[in-house]
């Protein structure tokens, strides 16, 4: 196995397309996060991104990007923002996990949404974590019958809901490839506001992030495309999602609505219209992501396997590292894992998102994303 080390900005055309084929060939790697063009994405905002690929006999046949600090500690790409992590390889193809790591100049390589079929990392995943999904069939008879088919415990109370919010505000409608930026940025902004009033981390207070998701929003390829979904009642924006989809798999990733009219449950509205719509353009699979909430058990059909853990070689920079994160890994798993404790957490951090968001803004600040 030859392993070679590429900028993102070297990868030829026919690489990409090579990485292309290693995804229609193995099912597991059809996931968008998976693309060339998401990786590509992050690169643009992230110096230390590269792409190890691996040829056999001279054929590229497996593509693994990572970031790396100049300590020689990978990350996965677009940790924290990637819900699938892999080594992109075609049918067949193995490696050791130890001159990986070598050949990119790692001492470590760490990840939390890893796919289930990374044999040669399994024996470096800490643990390992359910990621629901939606598997999705078309039905032309529209939207009513298809979700009293799917879902006919949330059927009558969706519906009736719907018609409601189109009574009170306005002509229910969906749109599922909404192209104008005006959405996405006001999809950001509720978002935003949701993360302060939860007590979670802003990630739209990050400017890199911000500019990322403007730019995969531009993106249109066979096997990557950002996809923005909207509810409007009337010309009233309600609800919005963005999310990249490939030829298969669609990834929920950002989903907010109007807290105006959370009496709605206009961000369950936001998922079964998705999922309608989606099946109807082509998409098999709603990957909900890694994580324990109750609508994502009302939804999913099934769940994947997805691990975390770090993958290391002997050096001391990965044992301070693990020494490092691991335990606070650790605790945010025990927390999640147990109700008892997940619910007063949650107390907690909405407390202190209710403190932070009751505090006025200071000298030129903004609700709105910085750019």
């Amino acid at each position: 196995m030859d392993v070679t080390i590429h900028r993102f900005d070297e990868l030829s055309t026919a690489l990409r397309a090579a990485w292309h084929r290693a995804m229609d060939e193995s099912p597991a790697y059809g996931n968008p996060f998976l693309a060339p063009e998401f990786a590509s994405g992050v690169a643009r905002h992230r110096g230390g991104a590269r792409c190890a690929v691996l040829r056999e006999n001279g054929e590229p046949v497996g593509f693994l990007p990572y970031e790396r600090t100049v300590w020689g500690v990978g990350r996965a790409i677009g940790l924290g923002l990637s819900d699938c992590q892999a080594l992109v390889h075609r049918p067949g193809v193995t490696w050791d996990a130890h001159e990986l790591l070598r050949a990119c100049g790692l001492s470590l390589f760490e990840f939390d949404h890893l796919v289930a079929e990374q044999g040669p990392f399994s024996r470096h995943v800490t643990g390992t974590f359910a990621s629901p999904v939606i598997d999705l069939k078309p039905d032309e008879s529209g939207y009513a019958p298809w979700l009293r088919g799917a879902y006919p415990g949330l059927a009558k109370t969706t519906l009736k809901k719907e018609r409601r919010l189109g009574r009170d505000i306005g002509e229910f409608r969906f749109e599922f490839d909404e192209r104008d930026p005006a959405l996405l940025r006001t999809l950001m902004r509720w978002k935003s506001a949701q993360y302060r009033r939860t007590g979670r981390m802003d990630r739209f207070a990050r400017p890199w992030i911000v500019d990322l998701v403007d730019h995969l929003f531009q993106v249109r390829e066979d096997h990557f495309t950002g996809v923005l979904s909207v509810l409007y009642a009337g010309d009233r924006p309600v609800a919005a999602h963005f999310g990249p989809r490939s030829r298969t798999v669609l990834a929920a990733w950002f989903t907010a609505y109007d807290p105006e009219l959370h009496y709605y449950s206009p961000g369950l509205m936001m998922h079964l219209r998705t999922a309608e719509a989606a099946a109807r353009h082509g998409v098999t699979v709603l990957d909900l992501g890694r994580g324990d909430k109750e609508y994502k058990d009302w939804l999913k059909t099934r769940e994947l396997r997805v691990g975390e853990g770090f993958a290391t070689r002997p050096h001391p920079v990965s044992t301070a590292h693990r020494l490092w994160r691991g335990p606070v890994r650790g605790l945010r798993n025990t927390v999640n894992a147990h109700p008892g404790l997940r619910a007063p957490a949650d107390r907690l951090l909405k407390a202190v998102g209710t403190l932070r968001t009751s505090r006025p803004l200071r000298p030129g600040g903004t609700d709105t994303p910085a750019r």
